[in-house]
């Protein structure tokens, strides 16, 4: 069975890349498994208790929706404003999703995650999630991190140059300037972003366009509980939530691994063809129910 899967999928490789207008790609990070076959798995239901905002640890000029998934700031001026998700966690990789409109965020828009002390709501226009030694954030239209008040840079980060390229950068040296004013430039984030927190190995990272973009903070604190959080000036902002799932802290089982490995070889634009591999229709049901 192996030996005819491996023939089959190797019949129908396709090396040649996926065009993409994502900027993105380029600065994809590795991925370890464990965190590979939670991004792979089949969320949790939409009305999950850890899709919710708390409505106690929030600003009093966020609004919640009756599903408790969705705020929208009201229209204040000179205030910061934050809300941080009900629900926390202390261990495990997790992942949630944060929808905002690149057109409802304005300056000092910040996803992260806090603790339960972090202060939620501030007289002027700052960058409230991560503007205290309590909290973490990604300040989306600059692109910087912020923690305990201070910035610690962009986010992403540029991905190290292999060899070819090296040489490649010193040959077109002659329009570095052009270069590195797009550089500098902050990349546009998308409506969907997801916050991917590992509290066992104490990181935080996020995933754009399906590209996990690497770390943006590590060492935090463990074994205390942390919270999705965001933070905005801008009224009229609606931001949703929805927990997508989670691993424990141990290793992923050996059928996810191998249900990923085949869907990655497959690639997106042959995800229909699962019906076509040489396998018993359950499993065939496994990797389509696993996508």
């Amino acid at each position: 069975m192996g030996v005819s899967l491996s023939v089959w999928l190797y019949s129908r490789a396709d090396h040649s890349p996926l065009s993409s207008s994502s900027a993105f790609p380029p600065l994809a990070v590795p991925t370890s498994s464990r965190l590979a076959v939670t991004l792979n798995s089949s969320p949790v239901a939409p009305g999950d208790s850890r899709s919710h905002w708390s409505s106690v640890h929030c600003s009093p000029y966020f609004l919640l929706t009756a599903c408790q998934q969705e705020v929208t700031r009201s229209p204040v001026e000179l205030s910061s404003d934050g809300v941080r998700a009900k629900m926390g966690v202390k261990s495990g990789l997790h992942v949630w999703e944060v929808l905002w409109s690149p057109n409802h965020r304005g300056s000092h828009a910040v996803i992260g995650i806090s603790r339960q002390s972090c202060p939620l709501q501030a007289s002027g226009y700052n960058v409230l999630i991560g503007g205290d030694s309590q909290s973490w954030g990604w300040e989306l239209k600059a692109n910087q991190l912020w923690h305990a008040g201070q910035s610690l840079g962009l986010y992403p980060r540029k991905r190290k140059r292999c060899h070819s390229e090296v040489v490649e950068h010193f040959r077109t040296q002659s329009s570095t300037s052009s270069h590195k004013k797009m550089a500098q430039t902050p990349l546009p984030i998308p409506e969907r972003v997801l916050l991917v927190l590992d509290a066992d190995a104490g990181t935080l990272g996020f995933v754009v366009d399906g590209i996990f973009l690497g770390e943006a903070f590590k060492d935090l604190p463990r074994g205390v509980e942390l919270f999705p959080a965001v933070s905005s000036v801008r009224g009229g902002a609606c931001i949703r939530l929805r927990y997508l799932n989670g691993a424990t802290r141990d290793p992923p089982a050996l059928m996810a691994l191998c249900g990923l490995s085949i869907c990655r070889f497959l690639g997106q634009h042959r995800q229909n063809q699962m019906d076509k591999l040489p396998l018993p229709p359950c499993l065939q049901q496994y990797l389509l129910s696993s996508q």
